[in-house]
Protein backbone atom coordinates (compact mmCIF):
# COMPACT_ATOMS: atom_id res chain seq x y z
CA UNK A 1 0.00 0.00 0.00
CA UNK A 2 1.15 3.66 -0.87
CA UNK A 3 2.04 5.63 2.06
CA UNK A 4 -0.07 8.65 3.04
CA UNK A 5 2.48 11.56 2.43
CA UNK A 6 6.00 11.01 0.86
CA UNK A 7 8.13 13.73 -0.42
CA UNK A 8 11.30 13.34 -2.70
CA UNK A 9 14.83 14.84 -2.75
CA UNK A 10 12.96 18.09 -1.35
CA UNK A 11 14.58 21.02 -1.10
CA UNK A 12 13.51 24.79 0.27
CA UNK A 13 16.53 27.51 -0.32
CA UNK A 14 15.61 31.36 0.78
CA UNK A 15 18.69 32.91 -1.07
CA UNK A 16 21.88 31.11 -0.17
CA UNK A 17 20.03 29.64 3.06
CA UNK A 18 19.45 25.76 2.56
CA UNK A 19 16.84 25.29 4.81
CA UNK A 20 15.19 22.12 4.14
CA UNK A 21 18.06 19.52 1.52
CA UNK A 22 17.63 16.25 -0.70
CA UNK A 23 14.61 15.62 2.22
CA UNK A 24 12.68 12.02 1.08
CA UNK A 25 10.65 11.59 4.21
CA UNK A 26 7.52 8.26 4.58
CA UNK A 27 4.69 8.98 6.25
CA UNK A 28 2.37 5.83 6.46
CA UNK A 29 -1.44 5.64 6.54
CA UNK A 30 -2.48 5.71 9.78
CA UNK A 31 1.11 6.45 11.65
CA UNK A 32 1.79 8.78 14.68
CA UNK A 33 5.17 10.26 12.96
CA UNK A 34 7.16 12.93 14.86
CA UNK A 35 10.08 14.73 13.59
CA UNK A 36 12.39 16.15 15.85
CA UNK A 37 15.55 17.65 15.73
CA UNK A 38 17.48 20.89 17.41
CA UNK A 39 16.53 24.44 16.85
CA UNK A 40 16.80 25.82 13.06
CA UNK A 41 16.87 22.33 11.65
CA UNK A 42 13.92 23.34 9.41
CA UNK A 43 10.93 21.40 11.16
CA UNK A 44 8.32 24.29 10.33
CA UNK A 45 9.55 24.94 6.89
CA UNK A 46 8.86 21.10 6.18
CA UNK A 47 5.60 21.62 7.61
CA UNK A 48 5.23 24.89 5.40
CA UNK A 49 5.95 22.83 2.44
CA UNK A 50 3.93 19.88 2.91
CA UNK A 51 0.83 22.43 4.18
CA UNK A 52 1.48 24.66 0.99
CA UNK A 53 2.43 28.01 3.28
CA UNK A 54 5.56 27.50 1.07
CA UNK A 55 6.36 26.46 -2.51
CA UNK A 56 9.43 24.07 -2.81
CA UNK A 57 12.82 25.20 -4.28
CA UNK A 58 13.41 21.48 -5.68
CA UNK A 59 11.10 18.03 -5.26
CA UNK A 60 8.30 16.64 -4.98
CA UNK A 61 5.30 15.99 -2.49
CA UNK A 62 3.06 13.26 -2.89
CA UNK A 63 -0.08 12.86 -1.08
CA UNK A 64 -2.39 10.03 -0.88
CA UNK A 65 -1.23 8.83 -4.37
CA UNK A 66 -1.36 12.84 -5.75
CA UNK A 67 1.25 14.79 -6.94
CA UNK A 68 0.85 18.13 -4.71
CA UNK A 69 4.13 19.69 -5.03
CA UNK A 70 2.39 23.05 -7.24
CA UNK A 71 -0.82 22.70 -5.31
CA UNK A 72 -2.22 25.72 -3.12
CA UNK A 73 -2.32 25.85 0.31
CA UNK A 74 -6.27 25.60 0.01
CA UNK A 75 -6.33 22.85 -2.27
CA UNK A 76 -4.44 21.02 -0.10
CA UNK A 77 -7.29 21.75 2.77
CA UNK A 78 -9.60 20.33 0.45
CA UNK A 79 -7.75 17.49 -0.73
CA UNK A 80 -7.49 16.23 2.97
CA UNK A 81 -4.41 18.03 4.74
CA UNK A 82 -4.70 20.21 7.82
CA UNK A 83 -2.16 21.59 10.20
CA UNK A 84 -1.72 23.78 13.21
CA UNK A 85 0.49 26.43 14.09
CA UNK A 86 3.73 27.20 16.56
CA UNK A 87 1.69 30.69 17.30
CA UNK A 88 -2.02 29.92 16.67
CA UNK A 89 -4.14 31.45 14.12
CA UNK A 90 -7.83 31.39 15.72
CA UNK A 91 -10.37 34.05 15.85
CA UNK A 92 -9.87 36.21 18.60
CA UNK A 93 -13.38 37.72 18.57
CA UNK A 94 -15.56 34.75 18.28
CA UNK A 95 -15.69 32.10 21.02
CA UNK A 96 -15.50 28.18 20.17
CA UNK A 97 -18.60 27.43 19.13
CA UNK A 98 -18.86 29.94 16.57
CA UNK A 99 -15.14 29.17 14.95
CA UNK A 100 -16.14 25.32 15.09
CA UNK A 101 -19.36 26.48 13.80
CA UNK A 102 -17.65 28.29 10.65
CA UNK A 103 -15.15 25.57 10.27
CA UNK A 104 -18.17 22.91 9.88
CA UNK A 105 -20.40 25.22 7.50
CA UNK A 106 -17.24 25.84 5.34
CA UNK A 107 -16.36 22.13 5.20
CA UNK A 108 -20.40 21.74 4.16
CA UNK A 109 -19.80 24.47 1.28
CA UNK A 110 -22.09 26.76 3.43
CA UNK A 111 -19.81 29.17 4.65
CA UNK A 112 -21.94 32.18 3.75
CA UNK A 113 -24.96 31.31 5.44
CA UNK A 114 -22.94 29.98 8.61
CA UNK A 115 -25.04 31.91 10.93
CA UNK A 116 -28.42 30.29 9.97
CA UNK A 117 -26.60 27.17 9.44
CA UNK A 118 -25.67 26.75 13.11
CA UNK A 119 -28.98 25.49 14.40
CA UNK A 120 -29.03 22.85 11.90
CA UNK A 121 -29.54 19.58 13.37
CA UNK A 122 -26.59 17.25 12.16
CA UNK A 123 -24.32 20.28 12.07
CA UNK A 124 -24.99 21.26 15.84
CA UNK A 125 -24.80 17.58 16.54
CA UNK A 126 -21.22 17.69 15.05
CA UNK A 127 -20.11 21.03 17.02
CA UNK A 128 -21.40 19.43 20.28
CA UNK A 129 -19.21 16.32 19.38
CA UNK A 130 -16.00 18.31 18.86
CA UNK A 131 -16.75 20.22 22.18
CA UNK A 132 -17.03 17.35 23.98
CA UNK A 133 -13.72 15.30 22.69
CA UNK A 134 -11.40 18.60 23.27
CA UNK A 135 -12.44 19.74 26.67
CA UNK A 136 -14.45 22.61 25.54
CA UNK A 137 -18.09 22.73 27.21
CA UNK A 138 -16.78 24.80 29.98
CA UNK A 139 -15.67 27.76 27.74
CA UNK A 140 -18.47 27.17 24.32
CA UNK A 141 -19.50 30.87 24.89
CA UNK A 142 -16.33 32.55 25.83
CA UNK A 143 -14.46 34.92 23.52
CA UNK A 144 -11.69 32.67 21.98
CA UNK A 145 -9.07 36.07 23.02
CA UNK A 146 -9.75 35.35 26.87
CA UNK A 147 -9.49 31.78 26.79
CA UNK A 148 -6.65 30.08 28.86
CA UNK A 149 -3.51 29.12 26.32
CA UNK A 150 -3.65 25.58 26.75
CA UNK A 151 -7.94 26.15 25.95
CA UNK A 152 -6.70 27.49 22.75
CA UNK A 153 -4.71 25.17 21.51
CA UNK A 154 -7.43 22.65 22.43
CA UNK A 155 -10.13 24.82 20.04
CA UNK A 156 -7.15 24.60 17.45
CA UNK A 157 -6.86 20.84 17.68
CA UNK A 158 -10.51 20.48 17.21
CA UNK A 159 -10.85 23.70 14.07
CA UNK A 160 -8.00 21.45 12.59
CA UNK A 161 -10.60 17.84 13.10
CA UNK A 162 -13.93 19.94 12.06
CA UNK A 163 -11.61 19.82 8.25
CA UNK A 164 -12.42 16.33 8.11
CA UNK A 165 -8.44 15.62 7.44
CA UNK A 166 -6.84 12.56 6.43
CA UNK A 167 -3.07 14.20 7.53
CA UNK A 168 -2.68 16.39 10.25
CA UNK A 169 0.08 18.16 10.97
CA UNK A 170 0.95 19.91 14.04
CA UNK A 171 3.48 22.19 14.58
CA UNK A 172 4.73 22.33 18.44
CA UNK A 173 1.40 21.96 20.02
CA UNK A 174 2.37 22.16 23.51
CA UNK A 175 4.55 24.96 22.85
CA UNK A 176 3.66 28.17 25.56
CA UNK A 177 1.28 25.87 27.11
CA UNK A 178 1.50 26.06 31.17
CA UNK A 179 2.13 22.61 33.14
CA UNK A 180 -0.87 23.42 35.05
CA UNK A 181 -2.50 22.90 31.29
CA UNK A 182 -0.74 20.28 29.49
CA UNK A 183 -2.03 17.02 30.84
CA UNK A 184 -5.32 18.01 28.72
CA UNK A 185 -3.87 18.62 25.90
CA UNK A 186 -1.65 15.37 25.52
CA UNK A 187 -4.53 13.79 26.08
CA UNK A 188 -6.70 15.61 23.37
CA UNK A 189 -3.76 14.49 20.47
CA UNK A 190 -2.80 11.01 22.17
CA UNK A 191 -7.17 10.56 20.96
CA UNK A 192 -6.95 11.91 18.02
CA UNK A 193 -8.98 9.57 15.58
CA UNK A 194 -7.26 6.56 14.45
CA UNK A 195 -7.98 7.23 10.79
CA UNK A 196 -6.21 10.85 10.83
CA UNK A 197 -2.08 10.59 10.37
CA UNK A 198 -0.64 12.78 12.14
CA UNK A 199 3.09 14.29 11.80
CA UNK A 200 4.19 16.31 14.71
CA UNK A 201 6.77 18.48 15.70
CA UNK A 202 7.45 18.74 19.23
CA UNK A 203 10.43 19.50 21.83
CA UNK A 204 8.65 17.75 24.73
CA UNK A 205 9.89 14.73 24.51
CA UNK A 206 7.59 13.27 26.83
CA UNK A 207 5.12 13.82 24.20
CA UNK A 208 7.09 12.36 21.21
CA UNK A 209 8.07 9.07 22.91
CA UNK A 210 4.66 8.60 24.36
CA UNK A 211 2.79 9.27 21.17
CA UNK A 212 4.71 8.50 18.41
CA UNK A 213 5.43 4.90 16.76
CA UNK A 214 8.13 6.41 14.28
CA UNK A 215 10.26 9.42 14.99
CA UNK A 216 12.53 11.25 12.12
CA UNK A 217 15.42 13.25 13.19
CA UNK A 218 15.80 16.53 11.47
CA UNK A 219 19.45 18.12 11.50
CA UNK A 220 20.48 21.01 9.11
CA UNK A 221 17.54 20.54 7.12
CA UNK A 222 18.18 16.98 5.96
CA UNK A 223 17.13 13.20 7.32
CA UNK A 224 19.77 12.08 9.85
CA UNK A 225 18.16 9.00 11.82
CA UNK A 226 14.54 7.76 10.99
CA UNK A 227 13.10 4.77 13.51
CA UNK A 228 10.71 3.62 16.05
CA UNK A 229 11.01 5.36 19.55
CA UNK A 230 12.91 2.66 21.04
CA UNK A 231 15.44 2.77 18.15
CA UNK A 232 16.15 6.68 17.98
CA UNK A 233 16.51 6.99 21.43
CA UNK A 234 19.13 4.38 21.99
CA UNK A 235 20.80 5.29 18.99
CA UNK A 236 24.66 7.63 19.88
CA UNK A 237 24.45 9.75 17.40
CA UNK A 238 20.70 11.44 18.31
CA UNK A 239 21.54 11.50 21.66
CA UNK A 240 24.57 13.68 20.48
CA UNK A 241 23.61 16.30 18.16
CA UNK A 242 19.78 16.54 19.93
CA UNK A 243 18.55 14.82 22.88
CA UNK A 244 21.10 15.11 25.23
CA UNK A 245 19.54 15.24 28.96
CA UNK A 246 16.24 15.97 27.29
CA UNK A 247 16.20 12.20 27.49
CA UNK A 248 17.56 9.96 29.60
CA UNK A 249 16.71 6.63 27.68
Amino acid sequence: MSPMLQTTELEKRFGGLIATRALSLRVERGARHALIGPNGAGKTTVINLLSGVLTPSNGRIVFDGEDITTRRAHQRVRRGIARSFQINQLFAELTPIETLGLAVTERLGAGAQFWSRLGKKAVAAEIAELVERFHLTDVIDTRTATLPYGKQRLLELALAIACRPRLLLLDEPAAGVPDSERAELLAAIKALPADVTVLLIEHDMDLVFGFADRISVLVNGTLFVEGTPEEVARDPRVKAVYLGEAFDG
